[in-house]
């Protein structure tokens, strides 16, 4: 502070200081919105101490410069803003209120500055001086703000990371689902679809897929829990938001049921990656089932096509090929050999005559529907893997 103030100006403003607090405290509680309530509790103790402590310490820089920097008073108007967000409000009643303040302490000290005989140009001064402490306690204010939003928001998606690990669990109860949503602040939906993709920030993937979209990362994979996936055009906005990257999307189930459409999303994703299903940016589970079924479990599609295959394990690798192609198009139209060879680009008898030593190698197990439905699962399962 320059020396243009006289410290002999504090003693004339020292006597108005009590009353001034009070009467300052009473016009933020009536004429800003936020505050027309009893100033009572934690928060009205610290505005008192604030609105007491900031006049307090304006008159004793006057005297001493060096104690507008004292930590400790500081810290009030920082613990001020940190209250702002814990309260659920904007910073602008706290500013309205140090702004209205900033008014009523520059009319007393002017009144009183005055009365005590002091030169205009010194009370311009003041008044210069007043609104830059406003300043300065309201920086402090918006630093404590900013710091406790960020805190907040930190906790805030700590907790939602959690929930979707709670969400994953098949013993995962009600109860546990509500009170943990409700200290993530996450709007609890009627239904929800697992999304699995491969990706290095869950947290971004969330804010990316937008509509209360909660991710957490599981190794090198994000598991996301869409609300509402269904909604018209949702479809849409989950593909921009991915950008090409491959994800699958498990069924719209009950929120309750969400480990389901996650271990439905898991194995698609799997079986994406595998190079058996498109690389979809998302994929549908719902349109994939009978590739889950046949894929879901890689070791035990290729058990069923070995043991439903093995008879022509001793046919040589040409002819068992060429047995194979005629057999899934048999099987594909049963019966028709005129249009089964079309399709082979073949004779009719060369099929008559592959159908014949099929006959002799499966035996009855071509007229026995079951059977035949074994067969055409094993060679889909057959087909998808020597495509890998």
């Amino acid at each position: 502070m320059t020396e243009r103030l006289p410290p002999q100006l504090a003693d004339a403003l020292r006597p108005g200081l009590p009353g001034l607090a009070e009467e300052i405290i009473a016009a933020i509680g009536r004429e800003v919105p936020e505050y027309r309530r009893p100033l009572e509790g934690p928060f009205g103790r610290g505005l008192r101490a604030g609105v007491e402590r900031a006049l307090g310490r304006f008159v004793e820089a006057l005297v001493d410069p060096a104690a507008v920097d004292d930590a400790s008073t500081r810290e009030i108007y920082v613990e001020l803003g940190r209250g702002e967000v814990r309260s659920g409000r904007s910073l602008d009643a706290l500013l309205s209120a140090y702004r209205l303040g900033a008014r009523i302490a520059w009319e007393r000290c002017v009144e009183a500055g005055r009365a005590a005989g002091f030169e205009p140009e010194v009370l311009y001064e003041l008044a210069s001086r007043i609104f830059s402490y406003i300043d300065r306690i309201s920086a402090e204010s918006v630093e404590g703000y900013a710091a406790e939003q960020s805190a907040t928001l930190a906790e805030r998606q700590r907790r939602r990371r959690a929930l979707v690990r709670l969400l994953a669990r098949d013993d995962a109860g009600a109860e546990e689902i509500r009170d943990l949503a409700q200290l993530a602040v996450w709007p609890r939906p009627a239904t929800v679809a697992a999304l699995v993709t491969r990706t290095g920030d869950a947290d971004r993937l969330a804010s990316r897929l937008g509509g209360e979209t909660i991710a957490a990362a599981d190794q090198d994979l994000a598991l996301a829990f869409v609300p509402d996936a269904d909604a018209p055009g949702r479809h849409a906005e989950l593909a921009a938001a991915l950008d090409g990257v491959p994800a699958a999307l498990g069924p719209t189930v009950p929120l309750e049921r969400a480990a389901q459409s996650l271990a439905r999303a898991r194995a698609a994703h799997d079986i994406q990656e595998r190079g058996l299903l498109p690389p979809a940016s998302p994929l549908r589970t719902e349109e994939h089932l009978l590739d889950l079924l046949l894929h879901g479990d890689g070791a035990l599609a290729a058990d069923l096509a070995a043991r439903a295959l093995a008879p022509l394990d001793d046919v040589r690798e040409g002819a068992r090929a060429r047995l194979i192609e005629t057999l899934r198009a048999w099987l594909d139209e049963p019966g028709q050999v005129s249009r089964v060879a079309e399709r082979l680009h073949v004779h009719p008898q060369t099929v008559r005559y592959r159908m014949a030593q099929l006959r002799d190698l499966l035996g009855d197990r071509l007229d026995d529907p079951d059977a035949r439905f074994e067969l055409a699962l094993a060679l889909r399962a057959t087909a998808a893997s020597s495509t890998t």
